[in-house]
């Protein structure tokens, strides 16, 4: 922080916020009917800078998912990390980065220590992501409790 605050135009010391959203216009928590942009107080909005982000492309996922399989101690073959970034792509990377530890253990259960394709696909099938969970309850909401 030193190092920043040395090139930093404010005042030494002056903190450093960093905000992690990806709300829309939303009602301000702690309010009762105050809608804001990303949900924050209009008058905090303008005193920030806002940085634009893009999503993640097919590679950086794939190489986000080869990081967290090494450290998690999982091995997977080319086609399955091929796979898990594919489906990164069209749902979230939380998602495929929560198929690992299934699919390894799936491995394990046919008598490998790597996990093939095969493995990711069938457990892709019985989990869900939130996006297609939220449709499927959308679409039979009247079969659920309200």
């Amino acid at each position: 922080s030193s190092g920043i605050n040395a090139e930093w135009p404010l005042r030494p010391g002056s903190p450093i916020v960093i905000f992690a959203t990806n709300r829309g216009h939303c009602t301000i928590k702690g309010s009762d009917d105050i809608v804001s942009p990303h949900g924050m107080p209009l008058d905090l909005l303008d005193r920030i800078m806002i940085i634009r982000t893009a999503p993640y492309v097919q590679e950086e996922m794939i190489q986000i998912l080869k990081i967290r399989a090494q450290t998690e101690g999982i091995q997977l073959d080319d086609d399955s990390l091929q796979l898990l970034g594919e489906i990164g792509v069209k749902t979230t990377l939380r998602y495929a980065v929560q198929l690992l530890t299934p699919s390894h253990l799936l491995g394990k259960i046919n008598g490998r220590d790597t996990i093939h394709k095969e493995d990711v696909e069938e457990i892709a099938d019985l989990f869900y992501d939130a996006k297609s969970s939220a449709k499927i309850l959308s679409a039979d909401k009247d079969k659920y409790l309200q």
